[in-house]
Formats: structure tokens, sequence, C-alpha cells
């Protein structure tokens, strides 16, 4: 194995590996019905989302970050994404439209992303990728949650924060592509 490849497996990309393994166990427990299973699947998302602000922290500031990790780690935010609104619809605690605006996007940003890369483009997440990240988290989390506990409805306050989710993940999906067509415009042709 080269030795770029070794100092691939850091603890941001292990992170974010732990990440994607936390996908399946999301998806098992949503499985099963009940507050229990609920508060399993809430608190493994929530610590899966977790990874993804603590791997990007480490792998700047450790100046880890690699090829690797710039492709799994939004790889590994998409499957996590996916799979809780997914595994919410038929729980019905989120309207599949919802459900497919988000995902829908996510598909057309990575397909963008691919195209940009082939152009020489670079499409660096902006603000409102970091939020649409945090509010999709935040919003699952409750969602998946759902039950009332301490006297908060999760699931209310979820829907909610899945309306500002939607917002920002719309707002974020022209963002990057109002940025790749400037700069492909102002790229010089072949």
């Amino acid at each position: 194995m080269r030795q770029a490849d070794l100092n691939s497996w850091g603890t941001p990309n292990l992170l974010t590996g732990a990440r994607i393994a936390a996908v399946p166990v999301v998806m098992l427990l949503l499985f099963f019905s009940g507050p229990w299973a609920s508060f399993l699947g809430a608190l493994c998302f929530m610590l899966a989302g977790a990874t993804d602000f603590l791997d990007g922290f480490l792998a700047r500031r450790h100046r880890l970050v690699s090829r690797l990790g710039k492709f799994m780690d939004p790889l590994a935010d998409k499957l996590l994404v996916s799979v809780a609104l997914i595994m919410l619809i038929p729980l019905g605690r989120v309207p599949a439209w919802m459900a497919f605006l988000i995902i829908g996007r996510e598909l057309a940003v990575t397909g963008l992303r691919g195209l940009a890369a082939a152009e020489g483009i670079i499409l660096a997440p902006d603000r409102w990728a970091k939020a649409k990240t945090l509010l999709q988290m935040t919003a699952l989390t409750a969602l998946i949650l759902h039950y009332p506990y301490v006297g908060v409805d999760f699931h209310e306050v979820g829907m909610g924060l899945l309306w500002l989710a939607l917002i920002a993940t719309l707002a974020s999906g022209v963002s990057y592509f109002w940025t790749f067509f400037q700069q492909y415009l102002e790229s010089p042709g072949p």
C-alpha cells in the first residue's frame, strides 16, 4: 500500500467510516416502533451526525485533509440523511415529497460536483451548505426521536426544523449551480 493511502486512514476518515457504519444501524432501529427504538435510533443518528462536524474540524486543524476524505465525507452525509428520510416515510413522520426534494438535491449536487471536477472547477461548501447539514441533522434527530419527552413534542419540533432544512437545502443547491455556471462561463474554452 502506498504511504499516501496509509495516511488517508487518519482519525477524520475513521470518523467518516463510523458514520457510514451507523447507516445500517439507524435503518435497523427504524424498523421497530416505540419510544425505545426511536430513542436509540435518534441517539445513533445524532452521534453519527456529530462525527461530520468533528472529522472536518480534525482534518483542517491537523492538516489531515485527503482525497479519500473529500470523497467519503459528503457521501457519508448523503447516505445517513437519505436512509433516515426514506425510513421515516412509512412511519408517517416525513412527507415523501419533502424526502424526494432533499434527496433529489443531494443527487443533483453530487452530479454537478463530478462535472465541475472534470472541468477543473472547485465547488466548495458555502454557508448555505453548512446550514443545510446542521438543520438536516437536527431535524432528523428530532423526527427519529418523534415521541414527546420532558414535555417537548419532538415530532412538531422536527417538522419545523425540516421545513427550515428544506429551504436551506434548496438554497444551497441553487448556490452550487449558480457558482458552477459563473465559473464555467468565466473559464477559458478548449
